[in-house]
């Protein structure tokens, strides 16, 4: 086995040796010409962020679902035009049901004729008090059967009061847009809000 070296046995360095050592052991600053690889990538992740935030702010708009509807019409119709009376299907939207008006006539409750009140109302299905969508597209497709000429209608105007839900608004345009065949009725709708 060796033997392990003895203090005043060491090689010990000279003045010239250690500073040497202490001065390559010192960090030293760079030159500007000397400087290598180390980019500045903020300014970068700055533009990526801002490109992702918009990216993401217009993808939820792009899936945004789209109904057609035309606001009413302030120019009334030329006289000589209206010779023959036409359907023009007018659906009023409230709290208890609705309100549907057809060959200048308001039709009355049950869809079956002329009268006063609510056309089509609520139906209660297991104890659940909702808007009858099928009764209100049936009554629609029974007013444009009356007349052969109105089968060729395609509009129907939709008023509701303000107290009527978002989704209440819809599902009346989508039970009239098609019958319970499938068939288009009403694809174009007017929309106006109730004074």
């Amino acid at each position: 086995m060796a033997e392990p070296i003895r203090e005043h046995e060491r090689e010990q360095l000279n003045a010239l040796q250690r500073a040497k050592v202490r001065r390559l052991s010192q960090p030293r600053e760079l030159n500007s010409d000397e400087e290598g690889g180390e980019l500045n990538i903020v300014p970068f992740l700055d533009i990526i962020m801002n490109v992702l935030m918009f990216v993401l702010a217009t993808v939820t708009v792009t899936f945004t679902t789209m109904i057609d509807a035309a606001p009413p019409s302030n120019r009334p119709a030329p006289r000589s035009s209206i010779t023959k009376p036409t359907l023009s299907l007018n659906v009023i939207v409230l709290k208890e049901g609705f309100v549907i008006s057809a060959y200048g006539n308001r039709v009355g409750p049950g869809c079956t004729g002329a009268g006063k009140g609510v056309a089509v109302g609520f139906k209660d299905e297991n104890g659940k008090r909702d808007y009858d969508w099928k009764a209100l597209s049936e009554c629609a497709s029974r007013l444009k059967a009356l007349n052969p000429e109105s089968m060729a209608e395609k509009q129907v105007a939709i008023t509701a009061s303000r107290e009527v839900p978002y989704q209440v608004i819809v599902s009346t345009m989508d039970a009239l847009r098609k019958d319970d065949k499938g068939q288009f009725m009403f694809p174009e709708v007017n929309f106006g809000v109730a004074q």
